[in-house]
């Protein structure tokens, strides 16, 4: 069941919890949850997302995880935060200082957690959270330890640029690499 607008409206200050491990291949992160992910505490909970169907096109998961399932993530290597935990209808909502502390905040989680791949999805986002105006989608030169960093492209159903098969390939290259040792 869907929640009611006034559910969606009350989630604005729940936080969604992460999904997370010490040293995972790849650490996804969102830019912050949307009303519908704070309602149901769990990520990517919009319809119409596409991240659960582009990690499942990439090979990252066995078939298409539902949002309530993303406990599963962790046994296959990965997991999932977000940039900024307040929750809004939209990404834009958002304040520049919101994305530059959760970017100080997030370099300290990757720090503690140690994954081979922090993967930001939003390129928006992460120029902003980490004071990176030229960066494009793709691996990235920053490193957080030895923790490398690849932006990929915000997985939202309202993002045209990046059609589901590019948006599918893109995360195909973060896993290749991610996983590039076990495949040799």
């Amino acid at each position: 069941m869907r929640p009611s607008a006034e559910e969606l409206l009350a989630a604005r200050d729940r936080l969604v919890p992460d999904v997370i491990a010490s040293d995972l291949r790849v650490l996804f992160c969102g830019i912050n949850p949307g009303l519908m992910s704070a309602a149901t505490g769990h990520h990517f909970a919009r319809p119409g997302n596409r991240f659960w169907p582009a990690l499942y096109a990439a090979g990252f998961t066995p078939h298409i995880l539902k949002p309530a399932q993303e406990q599963e993530l962790l046994s296959h290597g990965v997991g999932i935060t977000n940039v900024v935990a307040r929750a809004t209808a939209r990404a834009d909502e958002l304040r520049p200082e919101e994305f530059r502390e959760g970017g100080r905040l997030l370099e300290q989680k990757v720090a503690a957690l140690r994954p081979r791949w922090l993967a930001v999805a939003g390129v928006t986002a992460y120029r902003v959270a980490f004071d990176e105006k030229g960066a494009k989608v793709g691996p990235q030169e920053r490193t957080i330890g030895a923790t490398r960093v690849w932006v990929l492209p915000n997985p939202s159903g309202l993002n045209a640029h990046w059609p589901p098969q590019a948006l599918a390939e893109e995360f195909a290259r973060l896993r290749a690499a991610a996983f590039a040792d076990d495949e040799e």
